[in-house]
């Protein structure tokens, strides 16, 4: 499992994340304090505040493909 921080500064960002992740066949969450949603859920992405980084969990040791695809989108 590996642990990025993303931050979507608009909501077109949110929709190509959501198209970038919903193409790997591992699971993929989005936590933001309490709170859990699936990354391949955009609603569930709307449901975040998404004013600040949201932390993404990725269920799989091999994602150096997936960190690749949302690069412009991992908090510095």
């Amino acid at each position: 499992m590996k642990s990025v921080k993303v931050f979507f500064p608009s909501t077109e960002c949110v929709k190509d994340f959501v198209n970038a992740v919903s193409a790997y066949p591992y699971e993929v969450d989005l936590h933001s304090g309490r709170y859990v949603v699936d990354a391949k859920s955009l609603l569930g992405i709307f449901s975040l505040d998404l004013a600040k980084p949201i932390v993404c969990e990725i269920y799989n040791d091999n994602c150096d493909d997936l960190l690749k695809d949302i690069g412009k989108y991992i908090a510095k």
